[in-house]
């Protein structure tokens, strides 16, 4: 009997005896929250709010974009320099250019002479014609016709003489953003041809005076050309003067 195998009953009341299986049942698991707190304490972390991270962001460009940006700025000058400089080359007035609208003025003016004569020529004698010239004729003791004709070429030589003042006034006018500069140029043109001319009393029919106010300048080129008209005639009087 003992060495005999267990029966069905005995085999039940075994395990109904048994303290584990009486005992409940646990499992034993980990949670994450577990794992979380522990993390934490063995390495803490520091949580930054995010206004303050967004403030004490800084950006800072590469050298390479700073150094493209800095040879740009200086190679480049703003818009409003280049166009200063550029009217200021434009309106400065060299002795070149002086001395052409120099002579654009004399053309100016002599035309406005030769205009102005003939128009001073043609209202002189609409005014002989309609008016009643007698009792002035009859005071000079010419014939009257040639008092009359006189008196017709006096109005035109008035004319003649207002010419350059009214050519003046239309070169002044059309090139009135020189008009300052010239003003200079001639003074300072006009004091140079006063310290290099030559004195006219020593002059002669074989050594006349060269060109003595500088009008037939009309370069650098003529002006060098008239200071070395000026020494021969300086030379060519000593020479007369020891012979």
């Amino acid at each position: 009997m003992l060495g005999a195998a267990p029966t069905l009953r005995t085999a039940a009341i075994g395990c109904r005896l048994q303290p584990t299986l009486l005992s409940p049942c646990a499992y034993h698991t980990t949670s994450p929250s577990s794992l979380r707190s522990t993390d934490s304490s063995s390495h803490p972390r520091r949580r930054v709010p995010l206004s303050k991270a967004k403030r004490n962001v800084v950006f800072k460009p590469s050298t390479s974009v700073t150094s493209i940006r800095h040879a740009s700025s200086i190679s480049t000058p703003p818009p409003h320099e280049t166009s200063t400089t550029s009217t200021q080359n434009v309106d400065h007035l060299d002795w070149n250019t002086f001395f052409k609208l120099r002579k654009t003025r004399r053309w100016y003016q002599l035309g406005s002479s030769i205009g102005t004569g003939l128009g001073g020529f043609v209202l002189g004698a609409q005014a002989l014609t309609r008016s009643d010239m007698d009792a002035l004729v009859s005071q000079i003791p010419l014939d009257p016709f040639i008092t009359l004709g006189l008196i017709t070429f006096t109005c035109g030589g008035i004319g003649w003489l207002t010419g350059p003042i009214v050519g003046t006034g239309v070169f002044n006018l059309r090139n009135r953003k020189f008009k300052a500069q010239m003003d200079e140029k001639e003074k300072e043109f006009y004091k140079r041809i006063k310290r290099f001319r030559v004195d006219p009393s020593a002059s002669s029919m074989a050594n006349p005076v060269p060109d003595y106010y500088g009008e037939k300048i009309s370069s650098v080129a003529g002006y060098r050309r008239w200071l070395k008209d000026q020494r021969a005639f300086n030379k060519k009087r000593t020479t007369y003067i020891n012979y």
